[in-house]
């Protein structure tokens, strides 16, 4: 069953003739802490392509968070530049936000309010009727599996995994133009994980979005991207389609590609962020 969207508000028009929808150049950036600097993006440079899924694996503290916030203006830079469709996300930073959406593993919402107060408030920020946030809100968490009996409770009362369903639901009520994922099914479980990518390989299909998906899901990048970046410790060590990824590493599996590439396994590599 294809689901409604809410149609794009007027805004920036994309007349450029690039087929790119984002493009990094050198970007990198620093964090100070505890008196030391600590270089979280490192001279990284990608392009990803209209309507393409592409995933950026990493381990927790690669950096795939850091970028994803540079992406949706949310950090700036300390060296390089992003393009948003041919937008600077510096010069142009209010033409950009209307052009994309994040969802984040840490979404912020009003508590005490319910999942559809919530997606109202949310809507009527991007020029969303009431009654027209409500509808399109409850197509797409019956499309993720949500209970609508259950979204006039407080957000408080849901469980962790049904409040990221609501995330998901905010950023795609306003069908934006690219969809910054940020580890969008940490905390799901099996059934509500495959139910938010089945919707997000379809959100593609039948709406030409564009999405750019950060995950330390082996089985999750492979699934759902067209291409694949392996980042580690804030570099972009092998980008490719998994086939292409596979041919030049000699390697079998998605594993045994990001083994070769980080020298280390993916699990491995979570080790140190677990500890802190």
């Amino acid at each position: 069953m294809a689901i409604e969207i809410a149609p794009r508000r007027p805004g920036p028009q994309v007349t450029t003739h690039s087929r790119d929808a984002l493009v990094a150049t050198a970007v990198t950036k620093h964090f100070r802490t505890d008196n030391k600097t600590r270089r979280a993006v490192d001279d990284v440079s990608l392009r990803v392509g209209r309507g393409e899924i592409y995933g950026l694996l990493g381990a927790n503290g690669s950096g795939k968070s850091t970028l994803i916030r540079v992406f949706s203006t949310l950090l700036i830079p300390d060296a390089g530049d992003v393009r948003v469709f041919d937008r600077d996300v510096q010069a142009d930073e209010l033409a950009v936000k209307r052009l994309i959406n994040r969802v984040s593993v840490e979404a912020s919402f009003f508590k005490k309010l319910s999942a559809i107060e919530n997606l109202v408030y949310a809507g009527r920020l991007y020029g969303v009727a009431p009654d027209e946030a409500k509808r399109k809100a409850l197509a797409i968490l019956r499309r993720l599996g949500v209970d609508v009996e259950r979204v006039n409770e407080p957000l408080e009362k849901l469980s962790r995994g049904m409040q990221q369903k609501v995330a998901i639901a905010r950023a795609f009520l306003t069908a934006p133009m690219l969809l910054l994922l940020d580890e969008p099914t940490t905390g799901l479980d099996i059934r509500s994980k495959r139910e938010v990518q089945t919707f997000i390989r379809d959100l593609r299909i039948e709406h030409d979005a564009t999405i750019v998906l950060t995950t330390h899901d082996l089985d999750e990048a492979e699934r759902l991207s067209d291409r694949i970046g392996i980042l580690h410790e804030g570099r972009l060590v092998a980008e490719g389609t998994t086939d292409e990824l596979r041919a030049r590493y000699g390697a079998a599996a998605l594993e045994d590609v990001f083994m070769t590439a980080t020298g280390k396994r993916l699990d491995e590599a979570d080790e140190p962020e677990r500890a802190k």
